[in-house]
C-alpha cells in the first residue's frame, strides 16, 4: 500500500516570543525615551505623565476594582509629599528611596483610618467622607508651620535635592530615570496583586459586597486593603509629584482639582483596567497641548488663556458624560485593548 502524504500543517505563531519581543522593544524605547525627546517634553509632558499614570493606577485600585468611591486622592499625594519632605529633613541619613516608602506608609495608614467608614456607608456618603480628608489636611499642614519648617512661603522642596546614594537625579535625565523605576516597579506589583486573592476579594466587593461576604470574602479587611494600598501608591505619586516634577510644592499643588484630576483620569481611561490609567493621564497630558497647538494654528493666538483654559474644562466635562454614557469602560475598551471574554476579564484583568 502506497503512503499517503498528508500535507504539513503549519506551525502556531509562537506568541510568547513575539510578547517578549514587543516587551523588549517597548523596554528600549523606555530607556532611550530621554535621548530621543527634547529636554521640555521631559520635564513638561513625560515626567507629569508618568507620575499622573501611577496616581491614577493607585485610584482605580480602589474605585476601578474594589468599587469605593473616593475624592482624596489629592489629600494621600499631599500627605506622601509632606512625609517625604519631613523625613529628608529630619532624618538626613535617609536615603530618598528609603523616605518615599515610609512616606508611602504613612499615607497608607492615612488612607486605612479613612477608609474604616467604607465598611458602613457607600456610594455617596462614602464620598464625602474621603472628600473630608481632601479638607482636613489642606487645613493642617498650613495651620502648623512645622510641616513646611517655617518657610515664609509656605513651600516644601528637599535641600539635597534627588540624590540618593552618591546618584545625582536633579537633571532631566536622573528624574525621568527615577519616576520611571519607581512606576515601573508599582505598576508590577499592582498587577500581580489584582491578579492574585486580593485582587478578587475586591472585584467580589465591588460587585456585590453582600454576595462575596456570602461566599466568605473578608468584607471588612479587603477595603481597608484597598484604602491602604491605593493611598500607598498616592503617596509615593505625590511625592514625585512635588520633587520630581515641580521642584517645590504648597498645599495648593494637591487641592480639590488635583483630586478631580486623579478621577477624571480613570474615568476616560478605564475604570477596573490598569491601561486605563496610562490612557487617561496620556489624554489628560496630551489634550491641552493639542487645544493649545489648534488654538494657535486657527486663531493665530488671538484666544485669550483664560478662555483657553476654560475650554478645555468645558471639553474635558463633555468627555467624562459621553464616556460615562456611551463607553463606561473609557478608553481601554474603546481602543480594543481589553480581552473579548467578560468572564476572563474578571479573573485576570488587563
Amino acid at each position: 500500500m502506497s503512503e499517503i502524504n498528508l500535507p504539513a500543517a503549519a506551525e502556531p505563531v509562537d506568541s510568547i516570543g513575539l510578547k517578549a519581543l514587543g516587551v523588549a522593544a517597548a523596554i528600549a524605547v523606555l530607556l532611550a525615551a530621554p535621548f530621543l525627546a527634547s529636554e521640555y517634553w521631559i520635564n513638561a509632558i513625560i515626567v507629569p505623565f508618568l507620575i499622573l499614570s501611577l496616581a491614577g493606577l493607585g485610584l482605580n485600585l480602589l474605585t476601578g476594582y474594589a468599587g469605593q468611591l473616593s475624592l482624596g486622592a489629592g489629600a494621600f499625594m499631599m500627605v506622601g509629599a509632606y512625609a517625604t519632605f519631613s523625613l529628608q529633613l529630619r532624618v538626613p541619613d535617609l536615603p530618598l528611596p528609603l523616605a518615599l516608602i515610609v512616606a508611602g506608609l504613612i499615607a497608607g495608614a492615612v488612607g486605612l483610618f479613612f477608609g474604616i467608614p467604607s465598611t458602613r456607608i457607600k456610594g455617596f456618603y462614602l464620598i464625602v467622607s474621603t472628600l473630608a480628608a481632601q479638607f482636613f489636611f489642606e487645613w493642617l499642614f498650613l495651620k502648623f508651620p512645622w510641616f513646611y519648617n517655617g518657610n515664609s512661603s509656605a513651600t516644601i522642596a528637599l535641600s539635597r535635592g534627588l540624590s540618593f546614594f552618591g546618584l545625582d537625579a536633579n537633571g532631566p535625565h536622573g528624574r525621568y530615570y527615577l519616576t520611571l523605576g519607581i512606576v515601573a516597579l508599582l505598576t508590577l506589583l499592582s498587577f500581580n496583586l489584582i491578579r492574585g486573592q486580593t485582587g478578587r476579594n475586591w472585584m467580589a466587593i465591588r460587585d456585590m459586597d453582600t454576595a462575596a461576604a456570602v461566599i466568605g470574602v473578608p468584607v471588612f479587611r479587603a477595603k481597608l486593603q484597598a484604602f491602604a494600598v491605593s493611598s500607598f501608591i498616592l503617596g509615593i505619586a505625590g511625592a514625585l509629584w512635588a520633587f520630581a516634577y515641580l521642584g517645590s510644592a504648597s498645599v495648593q499643588s494637591f487641592g480639590l482639582t488635583r483630586s478631580y484630576q486623579i478621577l477624571f483620569i480613570i474615568i476616560i481611561g478605564g475604570l477596573g483596567t490598569i491601561r486605563g490609567a496610562y490612557f487617561g493621564a496620556a489624554f489628560v497630558s496630551l489634550l491641552p497641548l493639542a487645544l493649545d497647538w489648534l488654538f494657535q494654528h486657527v486663531f493665530s493666538g488671538h484666544v485669550d488663556a483664560g478662555l483657553l483654559q476654560n475650554i478645555q474644562k468645558a471639553i474635558f466635562g463633555l468627555l467624562i458624560i459621553w464616556f460615562l454614557i456611551k463607553e463606561p469602560e473609557g478608553l481601554a475598551r474603546l481602543l480594543g485593548l481589553r480581552r473579548a471574554q467578560g468572564a476572563r476579564r474578571r479573573l485576570f484583568p488587563s
